[in-house]
């Protein structure tokens, strides 16, 4: 695969450029279709997992796969929440799965046979990407692995993209607002500082800079100091 490709998907500087990288990509390989899915599981109260998509999906595949249950028993899907190991799918895949109705309603939009990978990310994320096709796959298992090969690399190449660039509206509209204090203690948590140094810096207590810790838990939806670290950063409030 041509260096540009993977390099025009790894410093795309917004959304559209991402996007139209990847199903570049996609059809250098023979592929229609093309999925990215950035999945960020929250933790703490009401734990959910987010997920953040970049396809060119047909528009009325959409419509007709708009209930959430249905991801739930793809086992694609499941796969790839599951394990990096990479996957060839097919209808018979599906049957094995007992869900073979699900393959029989994907086809007509031209998902027969399909590569999908997946790269473990920081802050309990994972990138998901595949590929996906009417016509079957190559036989040739060099062409195969050639093929499974180029996606992974395109998956190493996108991740960080996609961080970057696959944040939801509705994350950005729900930045929170943390106090000068709060801003602080984190900065200084992010610095590798326990709770005791980081009161001796601040001048207040130990219980203090914890009690600050649990308030900030709440506010970012999260369990764990490194956890609290990283949504900070990842809403640019760091």
């Amino acid at each position: 695969m041509n260096l540009q490709r993977y390099e025009q998907v790894s410093q795309a500087g917004d959304f559209a450029s991402f996007r139209q990288g990847l199903i570049d990509f996609a059809n250098d390989m023979d592929f229609g279709l093309v999925a990215g899915v950035l999945a960020i599981e929250h933790r703490g109260p009401g734990a959910k997992t987010e997920y953040v998509t970049v396809s060119n999906t047909p528009t009325a595949f959409l419509q007709a796969f708009n209930d959430a249950s249905y991801a739930r028993r793809d086992p694609v899907h499941r796969h790839l929440m599951q394990n990096s190991a990479p996957l060839i799918y097919q209808q018979e895949l599906y049957v094995k799965a007992g869900a073979g109705d699900l393959w029989e309603m994907q086809a007509p939009f031209g998902y027969r046979t399909g590569v999908a990978v997946s790269v473990h990310m920081p802050g309990h994320r994972r990138f998901l990407l595949g590929v996906d096709r009417e016509a079957p796959l190559p036989t040739d298992p060099v062409q195969l692995n050639r093929m499974i090969a180029d996606l992974q690399l395109l998956a190493v190449h996108a991740q960080d993209a996609a961080a970057r660039l696959l944040v939801s509206s509705r994350a950005k509209a729900g930045k929170p607002s943390l106090t000068p204090r709060q801003l602080q203690i984190l900065q200084l948590t992010r610095e590798g500082k326990s709770a005791w140094v980081a009161g001796s810096v601040l001048g207040i207590s130990e219980n203090t800079v914890n009690y600050h810790m649990k308030q900030l838990f709440k506010e970012l939806d999260v369990s764990t100091k490194p956890q609290a670290v990283l949504k900070a950063l990842e809403l640019g409030l760091l």
